[in-house]
């Protein structure tokens, strides 16, 4: 079988690139990272470099365009202006989208999700200021949906990542919010050290997000976007805890456990479905 192949988007302020692409070559796929024109180049005049030959497309987190006029809107506004028609072939072909923090904000910004049924691709919730007004970098608990479709997230019950950003709100109407709670679209929410929702409460919930959501995906589960990092836990050292947890490991008889940061679940997730869908 050919290998899985993943495009991670770079340029223009993007600056996750590298830890993504490390990420899934760990998952197992064979990864690329491409720059944004390069892509639209190729639209344009047919040349190496096609979404079509990539079953995985990533966009990373960052700045792109300095967030200029909002996170993620210049970035959403040139590929939807250049390459439209080749996301929604890819989208169509039932291929997958992994969208983390600007990229999330670009994703929201496209309408790609929530992607409700009855209004696809209209922009329907919006990732804003964090209610401190302040960049939050720190680690959050995440609890994972079990009911969600989404295809990234399987397998996963509970997780802690970081968070780097601005803009994180989620925000919308509250028939919006409650369509998303009511479709299992919410993927994953901010929690507490007890598992508990945070309820807003700040530092559990980063950012101030509606129903503390942290990651929402399309009715398919194929479209997911996320404001936390996992390619920054692609290492168990990457942790902030990483030594007590070490220790907590050998002292319970574990001399021997996994180097990889729960990050790469996120991936190989991801990697697993369109290997297992090649196959069927």
């Amino acid at each position: 079988m050919k290998h899985i192949k993943a495009l991670v988007l770079t340029g223009y302020g993007l600056n996750c690139d590298r830890e993504i692409d490390f990420s899934l070559k760990l998952a197992g796929a064979e990864s690329h990272r491409v720059h944004i024109n390069d892509l639209i180049i190729s639209n344009d005049f047919n040349a190496a470099v096609s979404l079509r030959d990539y079953q995985i497309l990533v966009f990373g987190g960052g700045f792109s365009w300095a967030d200029d006029h909002g996170a993620g809107v210049l970035m959403a506004a040139k590929l939807k202006h250049h390459l439209g028609p080749q996301i929604e072939e890819f989208i169509a072909s039932g291929k997958l989208i992994l969208a983390i923090c600007n990229g999330f904000q670009c994703l929201v910004n496209l309408g790609l999700v929530p992607a409700f049924e009855d209004d696809k691709h209209k922009r329907r919730i919006a990732l804003t200021y964090n209610d401190s007004g302040n960049f939050i970098d720190a680690w959050v608990r995440l609890a994972i949906n079990p009911a969600s479709p989404c295809i990234f997230t399987r397998g996963i019950n509970y997780m802690e990542l970081p968070v780097r950003h601005g803009e994180g709100k989620v925000y919308g109407s509250l028939d919006d919010i409650k369509q998303l709670n009511d479709n299992n679209q919410i993927v994953m929410q901010y929690v507490d050290e007890n598992g508990e929702r945070a309820n807003g409460i700040w530092p559990q919930n980063p950012n101030g997000s509606l129903l503390d959501i942290a990651g929402i995906c399309d009715s398919t589960g194929r479209i997911f976007g996320m404001m936390p990092h996992p390619e920054a836990f692609n290492h168990y050292t990457n942790h902030p805890d990483w030594t007590r947890i070490k220790e907590e490991k050998n002292r319970a008889g574990e001399k021997t456990f996994s180097r990889e940061g729960d990050g790469i679940k996120i991936f190989r997730n991801a990697v697993d479905y369109i290997k297992n869908r090649v196959g069927g």
